[in-house]
């Protein structure tokens, strides 16, 4: 059994000089959380009666799917591959991109996120893990605390210095976190002013904010979220892994490719999650084509001797 994460101590004064969130969860910070979780559910619903009546225009759905790909390129490939796991390199400015669109996903700077999520893979489902379905919950409860209960429900975040030292001393990544409020806020107001435009309604202002921003964050939330809890839960096995990481092929595409999970569990720096031919990664085939016109480098892949070699018998 692996150590529980200890808890992390109070944010000095330099630290607060850096920018870095602090340590303690307080309870404004779950507050946050909870308003993040509860209105674009509510904003959904309202979405599903239009929808069901009729009442909803093609800007609103090309705006949905527009912002839809922006911020799930930032979390799944920004925040996740290029961040957290290093998978390839790239230019500053798509760095700064991706960056700044995963920060409109509102799942959080992306220094907390890279923390959260390199603490996951420190202690796969086992204490100290801060989404297992696994520790030490019964199935539901355990799922429920692995999609969005620890969001909530945890007593502190993961320590910056400890899992992710290396963006806290990166200028940009550290600048762009500072600003998380404003990418946050505007991933709601651009679709808001770009329904403005197409329409040249108020209306249509507030169908895109709708559409394109708080329904957007419910659909990009709750795939992320599912990777986390069905990704450990549901699904193939194919690699001898320490944890319970699992395939869930039925969110590859909403989720770029992100929810071969399991793949990415045996081989955390890989570029590409899908490593079979029919393992649609839409992500890493993106990875593959910046690499062809010098946008990508150093772009990690795992060879067929090597998937064999982890592969159970």
């Amino acid at each position: 059994m692996t150590a529980a994460t200890p808890p992390p101590p109070r944010a000095t004064a330099p630290e607060r000089e850096l920018g870095l969130p602090q340590r303690e969860f307080s309870p404004l910070a779950r507050a946050f959380n909870v308003v993040v979780v509860v209105v674009p559910f509510v904003a959904f619903a309202f979405a599903v009666v239009l929808l069901w009546g009729g009442i909803v225009h093609w800007t609103d759905l090309a705006l949905l799917a527009v912002f839809y790909v922006a911020t799930v390129l930032g979390i799944a490939m920004g925040f996740h591959r290029l961040l957290t796991h290093r998978s390839f390199q790239t230019t500053t400015w798509v760095r700064a991109l991706l960056a700044v669109f995963g920060s409109m996903a509102v799942q959080g700077p992306p220094i907390v996120w890279v923390a959260d999520h390199r603490r996951h893979h420190t202690f796969a489902d086992d204490e100290g893990d801060p989404h297992s379905p696994h520790v030490p919950h019964g199935m539901w409860r355990g799922l429920l605390h692995a999609h969005v209960g620890w969001l909530v429900g945890r007593s502190e975040p993961s320590d910056p210095l400890r899992y992710a030292r290396d963006l806290v001393k990166d200028p940009l990544i550290r600048r762009i976190g500072a600003l998380f409020p404003l990418w946050a806020l505007l991933g709601l107001a651009l679709p808001a002013l770009l329904g403005f435009v197409l329409t040249g309604e108020p209306e249509g202002a507030l169908t895109g904010l709708l559409w394109g921003g708080l329904v957007r964050m419910f659909l990009v939330h709750h795939v992320t979220w599912s990777v986390n809890s069905l990704g450990h839960y549901v699904g193939r096995r194919r690699f001898r892994t320490t944890d319970r990481s699992s395939n869930v092929i039925a969110l590859a595409l909403p989720s770029l490719g992100d929810s071969w999970h399991h793949n990415h569990h045996a081989f955390p720096r890989s570029a590409s999650h899908g490593l079979r031919w029919w393992e649609v990664d839409l992500i890493g085939l993106l990875i593959k084509a910046m690499e062809r016109v010098g946008l990508a480098w150093d772009v990690v892949e795992i060879s067929s001797e090597d998937q064999r070699k982890k592969e159970v018998a």
